[in-house]
Order: C-alpha cells, then structure tokens, then sequence
C-alpha cells in the first residue's frame, strides 16, 4: 500500500507575534495530525515528540495538505533533518488557485464539498495552546486533517471540489493523479 500522509499543524505564535508573514519557521509547532493511509491511523505529535515524526515524513510517497507548501512545510523546517520540500506532496490548495487564480479558505470547501465546516478557528487553537487544552487542540487539529483527508478523498474519485461562494456552490474541476511508489525509498514502521 502507498504510504500517503494527510497532515496539519497547529502553532504556538500567531503571524502578529513573530513579525507578520514571511516568518513562518519562528511560530513554532505546538501540534501535528497525521493520517497515514498505510495504516489507516491518525497520530498528533505535540513539538516535543516530532523527532519521532521526521522518519515518517522523510519515507512518504506522498504528503497531503491544505496550504502545506507555504506554511506547514516552512513551520516544521527547524524541526526536520531533512528538506521536506524533496518529498512529493500534493497541496490542495495550490492545485485549487491553478483553478480559480485565487486562494479559498478550508472552510469554504469543506462546506461545499462535505456538507460542513471546520470545528474551529486557528485563533481558537492558539487559545488552546496558551491555556494548555492540549486535549482541544489536538481535537481540532484531527478534525482538520479529516476533513482535509475527506476533501482529497472526494476530489481523487470525482476530478473536483465544491466550494461556497456567498449563496452559491461552485464546482472546481481538479485532476488530482494518485500518488506513486517512490523508488529507493525504505518504508520504515510508524513509531505509534
């Protein structure tokens, strides 16, 4: 079986604190939610543990995400013995603005695509992380990867996505190629 992982993280700064956008490797990870297909499992790693989350990433066929590119990738950099950027990823996000010319939110596609929103904002996940509910924010943060594992899903079997525009569902045609073996690659047990 392909090892897929769909990520998220959640930070312990906001853009505000570190001096706007740009800074991405100064927030900090307070939290990252995988789901890997290989296994069918979903793990949250809190910033103390993601040594054990390096091998995993570094020996995928592919990562999945929302806006990985840009700011997970960039978030998890300093944490990483490796250049994330080498692995195959497929962000979602991207693929959309190819489409639309534009940047949507998760949340306007999840509502159009599922049927529903998110369990939350990543204002209320660095409350979270403030107030030490790691309970709640690794909640959230596994719900996003689920819904964004949902939307891929959806998107891999129909060639598109939906999304709300004000009062109106729109469709976002999208050719999302499965993901392929990588050759040379040693697929290494999940530390769960």
């Amino acid at each position: 079986m392909l090892k897929k992982i769909v990520l998220d993280l959640e930070t312990q700064k906001s853009f505000q604190e570190v001096g706007g956008r740009g800074n991405n490797h100064l927030l900090k990870v307070s939290v990252c939610v995988i789901y890997d297909y290989s296994t069918d499992k979903y793990t949250a790693y809190e910033e103390h543990e993601l040594n054990k989350l390096s091998p995993i990433l570094q020996t995928a066929d592919q990562i999945i995400g929302y806006n990985i590119k840009d700011f997970d990738f960039e978030v998890l950099r300093p944490y990483l013995n490796f250049d994330i950027h080498a692995v195959p990823c497929l962000d979602l996000l991207s693929e959309i603005e190819k489409v639309l010319h534009h940047r949507i939110k998760l949340e306007l596609v999840a509502q159009g695509t599922l049927g529903s929103g998110k369990s939350g904002s990543g204002l209320e996940a660095l409350l979270y992380y403030k107030n030490g509910r790691m309970d709640l924010l690794k909640k959230y943060c596994t719900d996003d990867v689920k819904i964004t594992k949902q939307i891929y899903d959806y998107a891999l079997k129909n060639g598109k996505l939906l999304y709300k525009d004000f009062f109106k569902t729109k469709e976002i045609p999208l050719k999302i190629v499965d993901a392929v073996p990588r050759i040379g690659v040693k697929h290494q047990a999940a530390l769960f």
